[in-house]
């Protein structure tokens, strides 16, 4: 990819309906593909959690300079942030790395560590706000793409059910979604397959529970 097309202005528009009943029978190398075919102007965000390597792999293989977004909160395990790592290096990602303002360490101290939503839910959402969205819209302003690539599945919660392939993002991009109809045996067997690293613990501090959703794809 010209990181120079970056600068260049690319008015997208996309007929979801037509487009997500095209890309329903699309392998997720198919998908990407088509998706660098509408624009230039694309990033793919990576949380780093247990299965992240699948998405990370498969984009690289596809385009090794994509740029890649990860949004450290700081809190993740040791274990999560050594993987990372490996990845980065293993996969020769180009990664941008977006932080929150301020420190965990200074955060906790103000919040009284990491707010639980059924406890505070304001402070829950202004926390998740802090270390995850304010962040992603940093990422967003800086490389204004138009296509966002993610790896979040059907399968994974209710809310996901709800979306598509592709879906349009009240923040002005398209979220793109290769491995919306993978199960997560597909996904394992993918990362088997290729022998790709993965962290045994991981923890994501805006979420309480594995089918919850951290606030990205819900704003």
């Amino acid at each position: 990819m010209n990181q120079t097309e970056w600068c260049k202005p690319v008015s997208l528009t996309l007929d979801l309906p037509s487009v997500n009943q095209q890309l329903r029978e699309q392998s997720p190398e198919e998908i990407i593909r088509w998706s660098l075919e509408q624009s230039q102007r694309i990033i793919t965000t990576t949380s780093f959690s247990p299965l992240s390597a699948v998405m990370l792999h498969m984009v690289t293989q596809v385009d090794p300079e994509m740029t890649i977004v990860w949004v450290d909160s700081g809190y993740n395990m040791p274990d999560a942030y050594r993987v990372a790592e490996r990845l980065i290096d293993q996969l020769n990602l180009n990664i941008r790395v977006y932080t929150p303002t301020m420190t965990a360490e200074r955060r906790n101290a103000l919040m009284g560590g990491i707010p639980h939503p059924d406890d505070n839910p304001e402070l829950h959402q202004e926390f998740t706000r802090q270390v995850k969205l304010e962040p992603f819209q940093g990422a967003l302003d800086e490389l204004k793409p138009d296509l966002w690539l993610n790896g979040i599945r059907r399968d994974e919660t209710a809310f996901r059910r709800s979306l598509d392939i592709v879906t349009w993002d009240s923040r002005g991009v398209y979220k793109v979604a290769p491995l919306f109809h993978w199960t997560e045996q597909q996904v394992a067997d993918y990362l088997s397959h290729h022998n790709l690293p993965t962290c045994t613990h991981y923890f994501d501090p805006t979420k309480v529970r594995a089918d919850a959703e951290c606030g990205l794809h819900t704003f």
